[in-house]
């Protein structure tokens, strides 16, 4: 893969990274979901989108007990829940252009009506403690992933982290993640089974979707990775 591939590829990242940098700035209290997928897809195509890869939905937006939720997007409908003044919603984003995919999700934190733009900030415990495990499993990954390690090495290592550390995994099909292509049906996953070596893609994302074992409430990051001289790195 050369420089200009990769370019592409980050330039679609940066529509999605953007899109989520704004939306964190418009949300309020009272703003319905559907109201919220809205304005990111509408962001996403301003900055450039020409579609959206995962079946034609740009902004997978849950909140509240909501996030728990793991569905594929043949089934997501978006509900017609309002934003409240103390809140937690996901938002997980596939903009596309021409052939190149863009993945990025994020967890927003709303206490008394405003963001929460750091997460040492929140001052909902459990919110705080979800967001800081994101942040320590993608920690995990740098430390874990080489490329020769294998995408069921990952899947087993990362569970077991998850587990140890007590959250639980609600993936709906129990995976951490794929390998960015060009068609859904190609994708690989950080799954059971999938001795394919982490290096035998371009690019992966990595997307622990979670939640404490005894609660309602969860919480996802997703960012998209590749190896450069044998090192990981972030699109």
């Amino acid at each position: 893969m050369n420089m200009a591939d990769r370019n592409d590829y980050r330039n679609v990242q940066n529509i999605a990274k953007q899109t989520i940098a704004y939306i964190r700035q418009v949300i309020e209290p009272g703003m319905r979901l559907a109201q919220i997928r809205q304005l990111c897809e509408d962001k996403m195509r301003a900055l450039g989108a020409d579609s959206f890869w995962y079946w034609n939905v740009g902004a997978f937006c849950f909140a509240g007990e909501e996030t728990t939720v793991s569905v594929s997007g043949k089934q997501y409908t978006t509900s017609d829940r309002r934003i409240r003044e103390n809140d937690i919603i996901t938002i997980d984003l596939s903009p596309q252009c021409g052939q190149i995919w863009g993945d990025y999700a994020r967890t927003i934190i709303v206490e008394n009506g405003q963001v929460t733009d750091e997460i040492a900030a929140i001052k909902n415990e459990e919110w705080r403690q979800g967001l800081e495990m994101e942040e320590l499993l993608h920690k995990e990954l740098n430390h874990f992933a080489t490329p020769e390690r294998s995408f069921e090495e990952l899947y087993y290592y990362i569970n077991d982290f998850i587990c140890q550390n007590g959250f639980v995994n609600l993936d709906f099909m129990g995976n951490l993640g794929h390998s960015i292509v060009t068609r859904k049906g190609d994708r690989i996953y950080i799954e059971k089974g999938n001795t394919a070596r982490l290096s035998d893609v371009k690019f992966f994302t990595f997307e622990p979707h979670i939640c404490k074992s005894d609660s309602v409430y969860g919480f996802k990051k997703e960012n998209i990775y590749y190896f450069e001289d044998g090192i990981l790195q972030e699109l």
